[in-house]
């Protein structure tokens, strides 16, 4: 059903306790290598860089600048905390670094759409992320959940997989509120729910269910899908995706994919 996905990482599905979730990262690997075998070619966007690079240096991350310069150390650990992971599985990483206004650029994104055309024909798994050190506010989306919805679109993936510390879109917060149920199919967002204030749970994140709606509205736009998923249990992803069997998770866009 799917031919080419983005899988985005949040940073609490990759860090704990102020280090690398590395089992975690180990599963969604081994998740991809089981996709990759299927003939599903994958893209990821990762988040964790800036508390990647936290575990090395304790700068205050309010501060832009630091978090700019937390995310240049951690970029290199968790671009070589992939590359061990997929090593098991004799897979090749790149790393793609990109800000909003290389996607208002024709020319831009056609250089990166054509790189990552390559690397996925020869095998290769992009990861992509925003290039924090450089981008100022004006020029960058400011959480993963952006870059990812405008990944799957312009680089020609038909769904796109938020791994995230939730497992789905609920009726109301979940941590708030007992009764609270996961809504399972959402064709249309509403504008009073993208407005509501963005909550993120970790303290390294930049998103929220928010971002994630916005997401999905964008690729909704667009015919395409989105599917919000634990990225602690990975058995809806691949049941999903590997089985066609829709479990839990929420699913945006048509059902039919």
């Amino acid at each position: 059903m799917y031919r080419r996905v983005v899988i985005k990482i949040g940073s609490a599905v990759l860090t704990e306790q102020n280090r690398l979730a590395r089992d975690r990262i180990f599963d969604i690997v081994k998740l991809i290598a089981e996709l990759k075998s299927s003939g599903i070619e994958v893209i990821i966007v990762s988040s964790g860089a800036v508390s990647a690079g936290y575990t090395r240096l304790k700068l205050d991350k309010k501060s832009l600048a630091n978090r700019q310069a937390l995310a240049s150390i951690g970029q290199s650990i968790m671009m070589t905390a992939y590359q061990k992971k997929f090593d098991l599985f004799d897979i090749k990483v790149a790393q793609i670094l990109l800000i909003e206004e290389d996607f208002r650029s024709s020319d831009h994104i056609h250089n990166a759409k054509s790189t990552i055309d390559v690397l996925l024909k020869n095998g290769v798994v992009p990861i992509i992320n925003e290039n924090d050190t450089v981008a100022i506010d004006e020029l960058r989306f400011g959480d993963n959940d952006q870059l990812s919805a405008h990944s799957t679109y312009h680089f020609g993936a038909n769904l796109l997989v938020i791994l995230s510390d939730i497992d789905g879109y609920y009726t109301a917060n979940p941590r708030e509120d007992k009764s609270a149920t996961i809504r399972r199919h959402i064709d249309d967002i509403t504008e009073s729910e993208l407005s509501q204030d963005v909550t993120p749970n970790s303290p390294f994140a930049t998103g929220g269910i928010v971002t994630k709606l916005k997401a999905g509205k964008y690729l909704i736009d667009r015919g395409l899908n989105m599917f919000l998923s634990s990225g602690f249990k990975l058995e809806n992803v691949e049941s999903l995706l590997l089985k066609g069997s829709y479990r839990k998770g929420s699913l945006f866009g048509k059902i039919d994919g």
